[in-house]
């Protein structure tokens, strides 16, 4: 017979692992103490955490800290695939970032992480028919950490944003699963097409810092776009690409570049036209 007096507690071993990380820095630097506990080891989970992460940051004199965490705890009670996507982001930070020696240092010091969590929760909110309050999260985010994101933007799961300084990602833009990018990307337009106009990328692209992705054109899966370049026309899969305008020169290099985060290519390799 089984004991059902015996209550079972669900285990959580990432969100252990960064409250012994949050416990271990406290006790190095007790100065950071008040930090950490405000931010980790106050919560009783990643979600909580999050939400008071995000509420923190996004504050101002025109909305309070207390109703912004309402609504992100709302969004996270309501879809649990927020938080599903906030774990593969982390491990995408965790694995990518050579800089990431801790899954605690994501949620604390990297705007990156917390500016697309905090874009997830506006994304949801544009797609609970709740536009303002999406377009509120878009601008906080912006002003706050020079990640600008509209809530209508489709992004998949495992994005890695590096260093996260003056990204700017379209209103119909769609990024694939395990993406990579670097600071001053844009998915953008090249008009004033009201429709169907930004990139859509697909899965494990590597887009090099500075790199400016125009119009509704497609990015294959796992494909690399050098620092620097401007990209006008499809990219197909498993290439490299580079230049203004960019062109193809050579292969990816690798089967995943977005998790080899490997910008160098062999300029010997024949160029296509």
């Amino acid at each position: 017979m089984v004991d059902t007096s015996v209550q079972i507690t669900s285990v959580d071993p990432v969100w252990d692992r960064i409250t012994g990380e949050a416990q271990e820095a406290v006790a190095t630097e007790p100065l950071m103490g008040g930090l950490i506990h405000a931010c980790i080891l106050n919560h009783r989970s990643l979600d909580k955490a999050l939400s008071y992460r995000i509420a923190a940051k996004l504050a101002s004199n025109e909305m309070s800290m207390v109703t912004l965490r309402e609504i992100v705890d709302e969004a996270y009670d309501r879809d649990p695939d927020l938080i599903e996507a906030s774990r593969a982001d982390l491990m995408a930070v965790y694995e990518r970032d050579p800089a990431s020696h801790r899954y605690l240092q994501p949620i604390l010091y990297f705007k990156g992480y917390i500016a697309t969590q905090a874009y997830r929760v506006g994304h949801w909110l544009w797609t609970e028919g709740r536009h303002d309050l999406a377009y509120f999260f878009q601008m906080r985010t912006s002003e706050i950490f020079g990640i600008d994101i509209h809530p209508a933007a489709k992004i998949g799961r495992g994005l890695m944003i590096d260093h996260a300084h003056s990204i700017v990602i379209g209103e119909t833009a769609v990024v694939g699963d395990n993406v990579s990018m670097l600071h001053s990307v844009t998915l953008g337009g090249t008009g004033k097409v009201e429709q169907d106009r930004h990139p859509k990328i697909g899965d494990g692209v590597l887009i090099g810092a500075g790199a400016k992705v125009l119009g509704n054109i497609k990015v294959g899966h796992c494909s690399r776009i050098a620092a620097g370049s401007v990209v006008l026309s499809e990219v197909a899969a498993c290439k490299t690409v580079a230049g203004i305008p960019a062109k193809v020169v050579g292969e990816a290099g690798c089967d995943q570049p977005a998790v080899r985060m490997d910008h160098v290519f062999d300029q010997a390799s024949p160029r296509k036209a």
